[in-house]
């Protein structure tokens, strides 16, 4: 996960600094930037001739590129290197991010299952706790791995009866990995050992004498195993998947009662289709949804499965499938779709919780087995939570934060409804001063999107506040309200901290994701583009005084605005 002596966190206090730069006036006289050679190979695709200028730089072990980097990095360096703010910048970010973290739990056998990381520590500890009040066990810990730091563990799941843990050693951010297995009563590995390879999701069998497991292959794709604890890995028999090429993903889903195995198969992001395997009974994998071209998410509750989709629902509602009588004719509704997308839902206790997002704020309402309303879930503040549990267990997981408010974890009792803290992240930062608003603005094509403004009370536009510019606009992700220290530092600085909703997320259901997708992506650009003519036409800020920021999907779209509006 992390390098010893350069984590990411102080690689992001970096690249926050770079904005800082570019949004200051401090420094006039910088050298110039170093010059790229252009090679200009030329391609045709498709019957479209591409030009590549810069083709070279693929190969990252050149002579050519190594010194193009070290120059790159001097220049960079020559930037950063005097800049007033950069010291106590740095100083108070790391304050707010070198602090002591921990995960939400999850309960087996009267055990609380979850991870740590201590202030300096580069890496996540893994530990479990008897009940609530008991002494914290070291289970995992990866600092021992690798004198670099390198090498991180990952994917850890207990046996039900607590005895035995499953997880996975990592190593220098591989996407393949290495699974053991933990003997949590003598504290020593198994002597099975799962070869390196690129696995995918796990799923103990109830008596944890086995598990189903995802494997990728280049050549022929994603398919389930199965191993039996004792035997050698390579005689492992595949179970599901054949026929499937490498462009298909598939992943196991055992329930707890033991009786079903459910395989997932993703075509994409475009759909799923979910078979069913009863292993009571034995014989094959059987078509359980298919043939839909939608998304479907499922939980057992006994002989039932609760089910998530947007099938016929745009915004997503909520089915009962008998899994006695599966058949499609038999399926019923018990939450439908409603003005608010659906984003998640869980099973605590005998009772539905089903995660909406109004206005991209959680709201969590409660609902009968048979969708009879049963009231909301009291959240601290409007902001972002998640619920989590299982069915026929009364205690469950509520996690909440805000762009103001850190990370706060709950033990949540569905028979109540009570609450009670389990840990919140020890920020040194006073929430109190700070505020967020949303507005909504209108894109090129007239539609209306909202945007969260995040600062200092008392912020009045006056066209010269220092403002960054987030968005994302892909991949069905919704950009929600969550705390994020170097947002909390730009904020005391007095800057403003704009997050743009645009379409291609998830904030209002699968009509939303698609106008943002394929043929539609213009459209995730117009918004942001419109986000920024928002802000300078209100006389929040300037061009001179407006940056934007973007990764991954963010990084496509800040490029492509950048070219397509270099004047903005």
């Amino acid at each position: 996960m992390h390098q010893a002596k350069r984590s990411p966190r102080i690689i992001r206090l970096s690249t926050f600094l770079i904005l800082i730069v570019s949004l200051s006036s401090a420094q006039t006289n910088r050298p110039a930037p170093p010059v790229a050679r252009q090679d200009n190979v030329k391609e045709t695709i498709h019957g479209v001739e591409i030009v590549d200028p810069y083709r070279w730089l693929e190969d990252q072990q050149s002579p050519e590129t190594r010194k193009w980097l070290q120059q790159e990095d001097a220049y960079t360096q020559s930037m950063l290197d005097g800049l007033p703010v950069r010291e106590p910048a740095f100083q108070r970010l790391w304050a707010m991010a070198n602090h002591d973290s921990m995960s939400a739990p999850y309960i087996e056998n009267g055990y609380y299952f979850f991870a740590r990381r201590g202030a300096g520590q580069d890496l996540w500890s893994f530990y479990r706790r008897k009940g609530v009040h008991g002494a914290d066990e070291l289970l995992l810990d990866p600092l021992p791995l690798s004198p670099d730091h390198t090498t991180s563990i990952s994917n850890y799941y207990a046996t039900q009866d607590a005895r035995l843990m499953l997880y996975s050693i990592r190593k220098g951010g591989e996407d393949e990995t290495e699974v053991h297995i933990l003997n949590m009563e003598t504290h020593r590995d198994l002597p099975d050992v799962m070869p390196r390879a690129f696995y995918l999701g796990y799923a103990w069998k109830k008596d944890g004498s086995g598990f189903f497991y995802t494997k990728s292959d280049r050549q022929i794709g994603k398919r389930i195993y199965y191993h039996q604890l004792g035997t050698n890995p390579a005689s492992d028999p595949e179970i599901f998947g054949k026929g499937y090429g490498p462009d298909t993903w598939v992943d196991p889903y055992a329930s707890r009662d033991g009786r079903y195995l459910l395989a997932y198969v993703s075509k994409g992001w475009a759909s799923t289709e979910i078979f069913l395997k009863n292993l009571e009974r034995g014989g094959d994998f059987e078509p359980l949804i298919t043939g839909l071209n939608a998304h479907w998410n499922a939980e057992f509750a006994g002989n039932f499965l609760i089910v998530m989709t947007d099938w016929q629902a745009p915004r997503y509602r909520i089915l009962k499938i008998d899994l006695n009588h599966p058949e499609r004719a038999n399926w019923k509704e018990i939450v439908p779709q409603a003005a608010d997308a659906i984003q998640s839902f869980s099973l605590i206790g005998d009772r539905l919780y089903v995660n909406y997002l109004h206005n991209v704020a959680t709201h969590i309402s409660i609902f009968s087995m048979d969708g009879k309303s049963l009231g909301e879930v009291q959240l601290p503040s409007s902001g972002s939570a998640e619920i989590s549990g299982r069915y026929g267990q009364d205690e469950g997981v509520l996690t909440f934060s805000s762009y103001t408010e850190p990370y706060s974890t709950y033990r949540y009792f569905a028979s109540t409804g009570k609450r009670e803290l389990w840990y919140r992240n020890p920020v040194p930062f006073d929430s109190d001063r700070y505020t967020t608003e949303q507005v909504w603005y209108k894109s090129k094509d007239g539609t209306q999107v909202p945007m969260f403004l995040i600062h200092r009370k008392g912020l009045q536009p006056n066209g010269h506040i220092p403002t960054i510019l987030y968005g994302y606009g892909g991949f069905d992700v919704s950009l929600t309200p969550g705390f994020d220290p170097f947002i909390a530092w730009w904020i005391e600085q007095g800057g403003l901290y704009a997050v743009a909703n645009l379409r291609g997320g998830g904030e209002f259901g699968e009509d939303w994701h698609h106008a943002g997708m394929l043929d539609k992506k213009q459209n995730v650009f117009d918004d942001f583009i419109a986000a920024a003519e928002w802000l300078v036409n209100n006389k929040y800020t300037s061009r001179e005084k407006l940056a934007i920021r973007g990764g991954s999907n963010g990084g496509l779209l800040v490029g492509t605005v950048t070219t397509q509006r270099p004047d903005l």
